[in-house]
């Protein structure tokens, strides 16, 4: 199987976007793309946030090439996001499209509940060959944890399952086009805070309660998370300038973005800002919502700085996202 991305002519693309992008949104994307490109050129580096649907989406396509040629070096994800590109790694001959979602009354989600199919947008998920499938496999890495009384963060869990090949058999795309399997050759950190609320998240609660598994100690918490991410910027900031690609909002944005400030102010010791800043957004505003603030909120709570190159474009991100990696793989 071929990387379809792979044979896209990624200079036409660029080309195409710096000759037609001229104002609004496609200006700011075309500006944008250059800054990325830019500041890997210069040696920099560049933490991608990533809340949303993205991996339902297939973001996988564009964003595992990304990683492997380096233009991409961590990622903080929904626990939604991590596990569902496994998902559909292992499962996508079974999805259901269903392009004219809107028209769905209540009695065809119903319908779609019963047949196991969880919807997402224009998409359903098959519960039984996607979730039941890695919830099964998941648990024997949990247990075997439990017994040797040994602790991971949520993506240690994938990366040992992808590396087991234990589901290398059952692989429905290529696996070039999984963006966790491109993370996990290439060992980067992948940053979940909030893992609880995700699928597989849930299901661990489940074991919990029923006593399969008899402590929650195995997996690493969300303090332990940001302790990390601390670690890593200090590490990574001392001779690279670090910078933030941020699709959507929510906490894969919010919780990552801080660190920062947490290194500078809470523990009182110097580090860079973000280097650059950019995200793609569909969030009001005007309403109070951190994840529709616009950049330069960021500078008066020490995330960036008024040098930073910043932007934010609001359209949709399965539309921009791969345009901009194409921009910044002409490179």
């Amino acid at each position: 199987m071929d990387n379809v991305f792979n044979k896209i002519d990624y200079k036409a693309i660029k080309e195409f976007i710096d000759n037609q992008y001229r104002h609004f949104n496609a200006l700011t994307l075309k500006l944008a793309s250059k800054a990325f490109a830019h500041h890997i050129s210069q040696g920099g580096k560049m933490f991608l946030a990533m809340a949303g649907a993205m991996s339902t989406a297939e973001i996988g396509v564009s964003l595992a090439e990304m990683i492997r040629r380096n233009k991409i070096h961590a990622i903080s994800c929904t626990g939604a996001n991590i596990e569902e590109d496994v998902f559909n790694l292992v499962a996508h001959n079974s999805y259901k499209l269903i392009p004219d979602y809107r028209d769905l009354s209540p009695e065809d989600e119903e319908e779609l509940y019963r047949q196991h199919l969880s919807r997402v947008t224009d998409v359903c998920i098959p519960e039984e060959k996607a979730m039941r499938k890695i919830e099964r496999h998941m648990t024997e890495f949990w247990i075997k944890a439990s017994k040797e009384g040994k602790r991971y963060f949520p993506y240690e869990y994938f990366y040992q399952l992808i590396r087991s090949e234990v589901l290398k058999k059952d692989y429905q795309i290529d696996p070039k086009d999984s963006w966790l399997v491109a993370a996990c050759e290439k060992n980067i950190p992948v940053f979940v805070p909030g893992w609880e609320d995700s699928t597989l998240g849930n299901y661990f609660a489940s074991l919990l309660k029923r006593k399969v598994i008899l402590s929650s100690n195995i997996i690493k918490s969300g303090l332990e998370t940001m302790e990390f991410l601390i670690d890593w910027y200090s590490e990574n900031s001392k001779d690279s300038s670090i910078g933030f690609f941020q699709i959507g909002g929510g906490i894969a944005g919010d919780f990552p973005i801080c660190v920062v400030p947490i290194i500078n102010m809470d523990l009182e010791e110097p580090c860079k800002l973000w280097g650059y800043y950019c995200q793609i957004s569909d969030s009001t505003t005007s309403y109070g919502s951190y994840s529709g603030a616009i950049p330069n909120e960021k500078i008066t709570w020490g995330k960036i700085g008024k040098d930073t190159p910043r932007f934010i474009i609001e359209s949709d991100a399965t539309i921009v996202a791969p345009l901009i990696f194409a921009y910044v793989l002409a490179e």
